[in-house]
């Protein structure tokens, strides 16, 4: 499959259901997706796309299909699984049963979508080399468009297929993002978002030599490690409200270069970052981003993302585009540009270094801490 098996994904949780609740498990003919489920009732067609498929430990995500040997191994019948598709090939089309239902036209082909991080990719126009989007939403994802499927050996990232046909995805996955900020606000119980930005702005890069460790749902890239911990590490008497949040900002940056950094590693070219989600509207933070990443860090016009991208692909079905890459380049303008500044990267270099070396000196501290809990 290319991809480690995490507990999330679909195959586990068929075992789960075997082992635990055979009754229920005795009763499956089909397994879909919730979208595909949506899909079934809308056309009577069990379909799914090569993209969602991708992250169920059971599809072959080289060859774009469901893996015999996964399978079999797991002996789980294929019959079970539906058929696959490109994300922006038509599936079926609305029965008029579905269609007195849901006001929806009869007939209105329904093309086979994508997963939430394939259609975000495709909302924000990551359909070519070199791009790269950074979503700050409650968890962290770094995405990466590929021509070839490349597979990280340790397994610190997913490898999946693209929306885009015949092309593949690389994505790495933080597990508190936006949500350690919130966490944040709702510690100090902070009116508001901007109130935040506006005392960390008052603090200089590197928060006076403050760092956070972002792991407070465990982590997942670079290091699945369920008992992981998130920490304030270089705590002074200096050190007063904008001082912690900046530090939360900054860990959480710091958090997506490791995701990035791991992907330089190997070879897929990186020239641009385009950020979304919640945090990405903070001016500041991208900015943080943009010395932290070294690389320009652009938003788009499309504020829509994942709704957006499953839209265009949708579009591409219909034949209002020739291809993904064609309703990108008709649709998704870039709206705002941070340049990094070389000052304030190299202090995030040098914060960088000591940043990566404190999970591995904190962690059986970590580990011992969970345990007592």
């Amino acid at each position: 499959t290319g991809n480690l098996v995490l507990t999330g994904f679909t195959a586990p949780k068929i075992i789960w259901m075997r082992r635990h609740e055979p009754e229920r498990y005795a009763r499956i003919h089909h397994v879909l997706l919730p979208k595909d489920y949506a899909r079934y009732r809308l056309t009577g067609q069990m379909a799914s796309d090569v993209a969602d498929a991708s992250g169920t430990s059971l599809f072959d995500v080289r060859r774009r299909a469901w893996s015999a040997e996964m399978l079999s191994r797991l002996d789980i019948p294929p019959a079970w699984l539906p058929t696959v598709a490109e994300s922006s090939e038509k599936t079926g089309t609305v029965t008029k049963e579905a269609a007195a239902t849901t006001g929806l036209r009869p007939g209105m082909p329904v093309v086979a979508g994508a997963g939430d991080q394939a259609a975000q990719a495709v909302g924000t126009g990551i359909v070519r080399p070199g791009l790269v989007s950074a979503t700050i939403g409650t968890s962290g994802v770094v995405f990466a468009h590929m021509a070839k499927p490349e597979v990280d050996a340790r397994g610190r990232l997913h490898t999946f297929c693209h929306a885009v046909p015949g092309r593949w995805h690389v994505m790495g996955v933080m597990l508190s993002a936006g949500g350690s900020l919130r966490w944040l606000r709702d510690s100090l119980a902070t009116a508001s978002y901007d109130e935040m930005s506006a005392a960390a702005a008052l603090t200089p890069p590197g928060a006076e030599g403050l760092v956070f460790l972002p792991y407070l749902s465990g982590e997942r890239t670079p290091h699945a490690d369920p008992h992981a911990r998130g920490a304030f590490v270089g705590l002074t008497l200096r050190h007063g409200r904008g001082h912690l949040i900046r530090a939360v900002m900054e860990g959480v940056a710091f958090g997506l270069r490791d995701a990035l950094e791991i992907m330089r590693g190997l070879g897929i070219p990186v020239t641009q970052v385009r950020v979304s989600g919640g945090g990405a509207r903070s001016e500041l933070w991208r900015q943080i981003l943009a010395d932290v990443f070294g690389l320009d860090v652009v938003t788009v016009t499309s504020a829509e993302g994942a709704a957006y991208g499953a839209a265009l692909l949708a579009g591409i079905g219909a034949g209002l585009y020739p291809s993904v890459e064609a309703a990108c380049d008709a649709t998704i303008e870039i709206a705002d540009r941070i340049v990094p500044d070389a000052a304030r990267a190299a202090t995030y270099d040098r914060l960088y270094d000591v940043y990566t070396d404190l999970y591995h000196q904190l962690a059986p501290a970590m580990h011992a801490l969970g345990g007592l809990t």
